[in-house]
């Protein structure tokens, strides 16, 4: 098994870090990254400020020419970059910075690929509920050339079976760079939880939560940006396809959990199942906001194998992982806890995501539409 690497990643990391070691008087560097116009990659740009910020508010606005990154048009291009939440840098280490930001056009409005901006008025309809979500991102290594990490050149890897939560240098490809991202994430400060091997070969997951509101999302925009750099020192890519294979190997979801003060309360299991009951209608609504392009990544996905329902179809078991909406064992066994929706693409966008389930679950059809036209969505055959 071979695999290519990136030439950059072949560059001399000891003449590195003797830059890396020079002082810098004082002086912080500060990174802002954002969203893109695709809804799925992400840019970053980096500035210096006199002395390290010691909260989001010492980190001033910024600009961009989002005519380069399918955010505006050339004549007026100028975007601006809004600080929104600060995190160590586990790249060049303290004092220096990594800020997520929410990008807004030259009329102060949001752009369209910026969702956090609704599902933060989402939230605050909410907050008296407490809701919490738990995101689980699966994700693909593969090579420069974009074949998956460690598979033959020519042919397969022997089939799905053993790969899953797997020990071993056959089975499991990859895990020094799931391991560097781990420790990333906990110097950076986001709110990793875990991480396993998934059931492909070359695909591994990472969960992010539990976080209240929008937080989730500022914590897994930020794990996948760290994901993506750490791939890019190794000289390998992260792909969050939802099924950057085809044939019978798995895809890639981004399985989200969620739970309110009363569902995790004693009998919280009726709430659960009232949720669920919610959820079962609007199901052609989620399906279309749980990819960034209406539902047509997950046509490839969510075929009713391999650990996932139909696409066109709604269910919901307990501890059953082809459906829809799993509620895990021990919730059902103490009547509390959370329910799991698992149809969410890899690539989703996790503000998308959350706001639609509270605003299915919580809001009853008050905000019905709001996202589904904020992201242009299409019909699905």
């Amino acid at each position: 098994m071979t695999s290519s690497i990136s030439a950059s990643s072949q560059l001399s990391k000891t003449l590195r870090s003797h830059y890396f070691s020079l002082p810098q008087g004082g002086q912080c560097q500060v990174t802002y990254i954002w969203i893109d116009g695709s809804g799925e990659g992400m840019r970053s740009k980096t500035r210096t400020l006199d002395c390290e910020p010691s909260g989001i508010e010492d980190i001033p606005e910024w600009i961009f020419d989002g005519s380069s990154t399918g955010q505006a048009t050339g004549e007026n291009c100028d975007m601006f970059l809004i600080p929104v939440k600060m995190f160590r840098d586990p790249f060049i280490l303290d004092p220096n910075k990594l800020v997520l930001c929410e990008v807004l056009k030259y009329d102060r409005q949001p752009t369209e690929t910026n969702h956090r901006h609704h599902c933060k008025k989402i939230m605050e309809k909410v907050k008296e509920y407490n809701p919490w979500f738990g995101m689980e991102q699966e994700y693909t290594l593969l090579g420069a050339d974009e074949h998956p990490y460690a598979w033959p050149s020519k042919g397969f890897p022997k089939p799905q079976g053993p790969y899953y939560c797997s020990v071993g240098a056959d089975r499991a490809f990859g895990r020094d760079i799931v391991e560097c991202h781990y420790k990333a994430c906990m110097y950076a400060g986001v709110k990793i939880s875990g991480s396993n091997a998934e059931v492909m070969p070359s695909q591994w997951e990472f969960q992010v939560g539990p976080c209240e509101g929008t937080e989730i999302g500022d914590q897994l925009w930020m794990a996948r940006f760290l994901l993506h750099r750490v791939c890019e020192d190794f000289g390998v890519i992260a792909t969050l396809d939802p099924k950057p294979m085809s044939g019978n190997w798995n895809g890639a979801g981004c399985h989200t959990n969620f739970s309110t003060d009363a569902t995790r309360a004693e009998g919280g299991l009726e709430h659960i199942e009232k949720a669920i009951d919610k959820l079962r209608p609007q199901h052609a609504e989620h399906i279309r906001v749980y990819d960034p392009h209406g539902g047509e990544d997950n046509k490839r996905r969510l075929t009713g194998l391999h650990e996932t329902s139909p696409i066109h179809e709604f269910s919901a078991a307990v501890a059953n992982r082809g459906v829809s909406i799993r509620i895990p064992r021990h919730v059902a066994q103490d009547k509390r806890g959370y329910l799991e929706d698992r149809r969410p693409a890899a690539n989703c966008d996790p503000y998308a995501v959350t706001a639609a389930i509270i605003r299915t679950c919580l809001l009853e059809g008050e905000e019905e539409g709001d996202i589904l036209s904020d992201l242009e969505i299409n019909e699905l055959e």
